[in-house]
């Protein structure tokens, strides 16, 4: 009889925060107020690189994300003035949980509750709470060559999103956070995962375009520019990326 009471305790627990999730991302989605995003930066590791570049951090690095975004937003008949809104947070000191090695949906469940609990005990911003958090661990590349996987999570509308510390990595850093921020309202990704390769056409830019390569633009959630039927490469930066009809649809930009 325990078993089953606390069964059922989780489960409207479950409920409640799927409800109040739903309903803070239909309200965010619906365009009619700037989204307002914070960042809250972590230092991936002990190095005195990753420590340089949070001490040199500042709001208005972030400033390219709120333009891509408008620019974006426009092209779609978004008219909302600054559809993004992105502050800085103070540092982090703790490390988010990891996310479960196994894919069980008991785990997942399980690691999201988690990661929204430890985002809500970390959450150190002044004022109203932002209605998406990233938390972006930076990492120095000579110690980290190739980055964990970022996620950003629609439940929760939370991101962990990992990234390069120093100054020549900000622009590429930026493209990887619009990324994940996506990610929390809603868009999938548009490329294959066994091979990171954008998927044909809804992660082509210019899907249209002959011949089909090389692509010169990236679709932010196709993630990469196609150069051939095997070959991509990351965006220089958010100059080099917009928003897809099929992403575009996903976060409510573009309404049936």
């Amino acid at each position: 009889m325990f078993r089953r009471l606390r069964i059922l305790v989780l489960l409207l627990v479950l409920a409640t925060v799927a409800q109040s999730a739903w309903l803070a991302r239909s309200r965010a989605t619906e365009w009619k107020s700037s989204l307002q995003v914070a960042v809250y930066p972590i230092a991936g590791d002990g190095s005195s690189a990753t420590a340089e570049t949070l001490s040199r951090l500042r709001e208005e690095q972030f400033e390219p994300i709120e333009r891509f975004l408008e620019r974006e937003a426009r092209r779609q008949g978004i008219a909302t003035l600054r559809p993004v809104d992105v502050s800085l947070a103070p540092v982090v000191s703790a490390k988010p949980p990891d996310p479960p090695g196994t894919r069980g949906a008991l785990d997942t469940v399980l690691w999201s509750l988690h990661l929204r609990w430890w985002a809500w005990r970390h959450d150190q911003t002044a004022g109203p709470k932002p209605q998406v958090r990233l938390f972006v661990l930076f990492h120095d590349p000579d110690r980290t060559p190739a980055l964990p996987h970022s996620l950003g999570l629609q439940k929760g509308m939370i991101g962990v999103v990992h990234a390069f510390a120093g100054p020549h990595m900000a622009a590429q850093n930026q493209v990887v956070i619009a990324h994940e921020l996506l990610h929390t309202l809603g868009a999938s990704d548009k490329y294959d995962p066994a091979t990171n390769l954008p998927v044909y056409p809804q992660g082509y830019a210019e899907p249209q375009r002959q011949p089909r390569h090389p692509q010169e633009l990236a679709e932010i959630m196709g993630g990469r520019v196609p150069l051939s039927d095997t070959e991509a490469e990351m965006p220089e930066s958010l100059e080099q990326v917009v928003v897809g009809p099929e992403t575009a649809a996903e976060i409510g930009w573009i309404r049936n």
